[in-house]
């Protein structure tokens, strides 16, 4: 049995991965928040390490704040860049294997056709350069590693996009959102049931190596806002309005949409297309409506 340690256990790819465990579980996994293991610390990273004889690590653990990111980049590449360069460390010292979660926003967005993982990366703000540096720590290590790039990750824990529209509805008669941004949405827990995938029949073995998923589909924030209400059942309007209506501080990427097909052919793990998901989180979890 391996002790497998999942940082970031606060957040909503943490918590789908602890609700997804299987119970006849071969391996001994260990969630960790911030107050448990800091891992912008190095020092405490490598002691962890040694005393629990972590043989992989899940790296769940980032700064996701878009905007905040802007404000606050010091923490932002001591969360996405330099912890992750500990984590890396730690894995070298003790001969252990890494996934790592990163975003589609390593891309500037200015294609017409799904980013691929050889694609040339270009972030238009903080939070995707820190992310991109971290990818890069790993990278320059000599471990096995899986970095998985994944988009607009939605669930039914933590802050997100469904859970912020269906909040807003019930306060408002309307509300508006940008529809010239496109990408695919997420679920959480299948990214989760993929990993444990992954883990469970030790695929990240021998693998220096960097994959895209996302559920299948594209849409925008404004079709994906529709179909959330649609389902909900509401009757707040959703008006389609342009990115330059609402200026924040960081830029996004207009098209981040993510080819999954090195994923698909590598692992042969089945992946639903982002409505089917939706559907399945709302229908299992009503009390967000």
């Amino acid at each position: 049995m391996k002790n497998i340690l999942i940082t970031g256990a606060s957040g909503q790819l943490a918590m789908e991965i602890h609700q997804e465990l299987p119970k006849s579980v071969t391996n001994n996994y260990i969630f960790t928040t911030r107050n448990e293991l800091d891992v912008t610390n190095a020092d405490k990273v490598e002691a962890f390490f040694k005393k629990h004889k972590i043989e992989l690590v899940i790296n769940c653990a980032a700064y996701t704040n878009v905007n905040g990111s802007e404000i606050d980049k010091e923490n932002a590449n001591l969360v996405n860049h330099l912890a992750v360069k500990n984590i890396a460390q730690a894995c070298t010292d003790h001969k252990s294997a890494c996934i790592h979660l990163s975003t589609d926003y390593v891309f500037a967005g200015n294609k017409n056709t799904p980013y691929t993982e050889t694609d040339a990366t270009s972030p238009l703000g903080a939070y995707g350069q820190t992310k991109l540096l971290g990818e890069s720590a790993l990278q320059h290590s000599d471990i096995d590693f899986l970095i998985l790039r994944t988009s607009w990750l939605y669930s039914a824990f933590g802050n997100n996009f469904v859970k912020n529209i269906l909040r807003i509805s019930k306060e408002r008669k309307e509300l508006k959102v940008v529809f010239d941004q496109v990408s695919t949405p997420t679920y959480a827990k299948d990214l989760a049931r993929f990993i444990i995938f992954v883990i469970e029949n030790k695929l990240y073995r021998g693998r220096q190596d960097v994959y895209h998923f996302s559920n299948e589909g594209v849409c925008s924030w404004y079709d994906f806002a529709v179909e959330i209400l649609k389902l909900a059942g509401s009757d707040c309007k959703v008006i389609p309005c342009r990115t330059e209506d609402f200026p924040t501080p960081a830029a996004r990427p207009a098209y981040s949409v993510l080819d999954k097909n090195k994923i698909k052919t590598d692992f042969n793990f089945p992946i639903p297309y982002w409505r089917d998901s939706l559907v399945s989180l709302m229908s299992q979890n009503t009390s967000l409506i």
